[in-house]
């Protein structure tokens, strides 16, 4: 095969996320490069996604370069690909998954619960406001967009008491060092397919997709499609305050997900399910059927 090329955003932690999936491709035999590229995501930091288009933002110039032969392949983190992609596209592969929690990041406390009463927390993400303010409605919770490496001068330039962020990313970038506090699920639920990464070709490329094959990780792929079934049922978008996470416990497959209302506050809406699955078919099924629980509940 001719040489790949990947393309990819140009911050620091998605060209690590790239040069990743290079080094694992060039030890299987290929040629690898890099088509760096600035989306629409990184370009608007001056107001949250859901009022801006969504994550699609992060995702559409690569896929132009897909459909316009530039590149062959997308390396993306899963949490930034919508829920249904355009005609034509596919994930090839989803990859083993890194740790999917949230992290509290702060220079002076070393939990949420050290926090004193008002203080200023950064988050981009609704899903982040609805469940801090479950767990600590005192705060005054404010937008906080940018790369990784921006929110986190940001916190240091001292215009928040603590920000949230995905300890996925930190750890990728060897700044574990940073996270004061990781959230386990039971307290802060993550977002659909936080901490995988996902490979997006055009749907025609079957070569690719029998190339990319070996870097699948079954289990993690079908833990996040039984996620992202959820956020699809739910209407799929960045401005839905939505939270699912899933993992396995021998076959069974276990899945939680919540939604709240981040203008009207009060108490979460909550559900879980659990299956045996084998496939990613069942996995939907399962996180389909977890969605129907939430709006039975009141979700919308």
């Amino acid at each position: 095969m001719r040489n790949l090329v990947i393309a990819t955003r140009e911050s620091r932690l998605a060209l690590w996320q790239a040069e990743h999936v290079k080094a694992l491709l060039e030890q299987a035999g290929h040629g690898v490069s890099l088509l760096g590229m600035t989306t629409r995501g990184d370009q608007i930091l001056d107001r949250t996604l859901s009022k801006v288009g969504g994550k699609g933002l992060f995702v559409k110039e690569l896929e132009t370069a897909l459909e316009e032969g530039r590149a062959d392949l997308a390396v993306h983190s899963l949490k930034d690909v919508p829920m249904d992609l355009p005609e034509g596209f596919a994930l090839a592969c989803v990859m083993e998954r890194e740790d999917p929690r949230d992290a509290l990041v702060s220079p002076k406390y070393a939990t949420l619960a050290e926090l004193p009463q008002g203080a200023l927390v950064g988050t981009s993400s609704l899903r982040r406001v609805v469940l801090l303010r479950a767990l600590r409605p005192d705060l005054k919770i404010e937008p906080l967009r940018g790369n990784l490496d921006t929110r986190l001068r940001k916190l240091d330039e001292g215009q928040y008491d603590a920000i949230v962020l995905a300890a996925a990313g930190l750890k990728r970038l060897g700044l574990s060092q940073r996270i004061r506090q990781t959230f386990e699920p039971a307290q802060m639920l993550p977002s659909a397919g936080q901490g995988a990464l996902a490979i997006e070709v055009r749907s025609a490329r079957a070569d690719l997709m029998e190339l990319l094959a070996p870097l699948a990780d079954q289990r993690t792929w079908m833990a996040v499609a039984a996620e992202r079934a959820v956020s699809r049922a739910m209407g799929g978008s960045c401005s839905m305050p939505l939270a699912a996470h899933a993992s396995f416990s021998g076959e069974y497959l276990q899945l939680s997900a919540a939604w709240g209302d981040p203008d009207a506050g009060g108490p979460l809406v909550r559900a879980m399910d659990a299956a045996a699955v084998a496939d990613l078919e069942q996995a939907a099924a399962l996180g389909t059927g977890v969605a129907a629980q939430l709006r039975a509940s009141g979700a919308r």
